[in-house]
């Protein structure tokens, strides 16, 4: 059995989302570890090919985590719509594991959401899964955790490649390798001059130098897109833009508040009250926005007008965080979720829709092949791929390193990053350390 520290050491974060250190989260009791095999960012399909071709693995790790957190059961949260999936992981689950099937709705990936669905708990505002006796792994975490127990460290990711391309894939690549390296092994995108969406049509990013930026531990995906997508367009707005037609276009009709995962769970987060408050001219503190998740569903979904309330609440909430002040006792209405969660959910085809990606490939099978033909020659080893302080280096401009060798310690707050080549250190800066092969 691992301990929390050999997770450290072998660099474990949260690979599915803001790369939290999993040793800080395995360092507490639960009685319950819940999974997120849920994937709801649309076009994404790593963490099921990743139950799909290395189920043993993943249940190696869960066990110990189980054990290390002294749980008495592991629940994997997975859509019931991958059926043959259920099928295949329940025969080799042991007895304290079980499959709880999931509607195919966003965010069911969202660990509030999931902790309730899985377990019929609420987390409270502003809270963790702990407080209600979970703790949420990701899939391709729970795989890491896996590698633990055979002393190998965190040197790859699995990501989804999909959009305007060919074939949609996912792959397994080394970390450090660039963007456009990644999309080059998973056959080009077959548009000229594609936009890079990284992490997904709902929380992700765009990447405007895919020729450089590197692949870290919490890289979920690559989509590709046109320029003039209409998703493209909305992300691309400024902050004074969207403050304008905010208040121009907003007709107050609270779709964003009745259809907030967060509100639903009984949350004190109302976004149309954040929009409203755009019409005073003043930069008014709106109570709740605090609490906003960031899922963007009400932006990009739940709004008739497409507007942008969820990039107005975090700009709220973004001012609370500058003001110093707090709101103690938020209303917490706990059983609203019993009440409507049900007939208010999101599916996922209709806001496949909404994104205007209906035309794309929703599928991304792993494949191995394309995945061994990355072999960059150089990587670059970010020191910071966690919630925390960067890490330390402890190699040298000129030092030959070995895959899967330390080569950033922690400094509080992290985890420890690796080799994920062989070859020799050409460059450390404050961000990287640079390796050629």
């Amino acid at each position: 059995m691992f301990t929390v520290e050999h997770i450290s050491d072998a660099g474990v974060v949260g690979a599915g989302g803001a790369g939290f250190p999993t040793h800080v989260k395995l360092n507490s009791k639960a009685d319950t570890v819940v999974v997120n095999a849920a994937e709801c960012e649309p076009l994404l399909h790593k963490d099921k090919e990743i139950l799909r071709h290395y189920t043993q693995d993943v249940i190696l790790g869960l066990e110990n985590a189980r054990q290390l957190v002294g749980a008495e059961r592991v629940v994997i949260g997975l859509k019931r719509k991958y059926g043959d999936l259920i099928d295949g992981v329940q025969s080799q689950l042991p007895e304290n594991m079980e499959i709880c099937p999931l509607d195919d709705v966003y965010p069911s990936g969202d660990e509030f959401l999931l902790v309730y669905q899985t377990l019929g708990r609420v987390i409270p505002p502003g809270g963790i899964p702990i407080q209600v006796g979970a703790v949420v792994l990701n899939v391709e975490t729970s795989y890491n955790l896996g590698n633990v127990m055979r002393n190998l460290p965190v040197t790859e990711k699995f990501l989804t490649v999909g959009g305007c391309i060919d074939h949609p894939v996912s792959l397994r690549v080394p970390l450090g390798v660039t963007l456009e390296e990644v999309v080059r092994a998973a056959g080009g995108a077959n548009i000229a001059d594609p936009v890079y969406l990284v992490g997904g049509p709902m929380m992700g990013y765009l990447e405007n130098a895919p020729q450089t930026a590197r692949v870290t531990k919490t890289t979920g995906g690559i989509l590709l897109l046109p320029q003039n997508h209409s998703l493209v367009l909305k992300i691309r707005r400024d902050w004074r833009e969207i403050a304008k037609i905010a208040k121009s276009a907003c007709d107050q009709c609270s779709f964003c508040t009745q259809l907030c995962p967060r509100n639903l769970l009984g949350h004190p987060i109302e976004p149309h009250k954040a929009m409203r408050s755009l019409m005073f001219g003043a930069d008014v503190l709106v109570p709740g926005t605090q609490f906003c998740s960031g899922c963007n569903l009400c932006s990009r979904c739940s709004c008739p007008e497409g507007l942008d309330p969820r990039n107005v609440c975090q700009h709220n909430r973004q001012q609370w965080a500058a003001s110093g002040q707090k709101w103690e006792h938020p209303t917490f209405r706990k059983h609203r979720a019993d009440q409507h969660m049900q007939n208010r959910q999101t599916p996922i085809p209709k806001l496949i829709r909404r994104l205007g990606l209906i035309d794309y490939e929703n599928h991304g099978p792993l494949d191995l092949a394309r995945s061994d033909r990355v072999q960059p020659s150089v990587v670059a080893i970010a020191l910071k791929q966690h919630i925390g302080k960067p890490c330390e280096p402890v190699v040298s401009v000129g030092d030959t390193v070995e895959r899967g060798m330390m080569i950033g310690k922690p400094v509080g707050l992290g985890a420890a990053v690796h080799a994920s080549i062989s070859g020799t250190v050409t460059q450390i800066d404050a961000e990287c350390i640079w390796i050629q092969r």
